[in-house]
């Protein structure tokens, strides 16, 4: 079993930054897939953005060219940079883990077997 703790949101002014933090514990050999998800009010929880063993990346197009998503093996942490915000971008973000091998980047909420309990984030305009 993997534990996920994230941290790191908060509430910016469009424009602004943030750089989400999700640390990883247990069976830390499950985290070779990892990915961000966000679930905004009203709405269905949507891939963000996800990364692989070998550093691979995938990215919604929403945050394309806003948003890096990085992780450090060592700290068996995960990363999310955010930068230019927009109102939109406000949700709760959820990390996300899964064992994976090979070069393939899990993309879907029903790919991933562990969830953290997420942390907000909330833009203003």
């Amino acid at each position: 079993q993997v534990h996920l703790v994230e941290s790191g949101g908060g509430s910016v002014q469009a424009g602004g930054s943030l750089r989400l933090s999700c640390a990883a514990s247990g069976d830390t050999s499950k985290t070779g897939c990892m990915g961000w998800f966000r679930l905004a009010p009203g709405k269905e929880r949507e891939g963000v953005a996800a990364i692989n063993n070998f550093a691979m990346t995938n990215y919604a197009e929403s945050v394309k060219g806003r948003f890096t998503i990085s992780k450090d093996n060592a700290k068996n942490t995960l990363y999310l940079q955010m930068n230019s915000l927009k109102p939109e971008d406000t949700a709760m973000y959820y990390c996300a883990a899964h064992f994976c091998i090979g070069h393939i980047i899990l993309w879907g909420d029903g790919s991933y077997e562990n969830w953290g309990q997420g942390t907000q984030v909330t833009v203003s305009a």
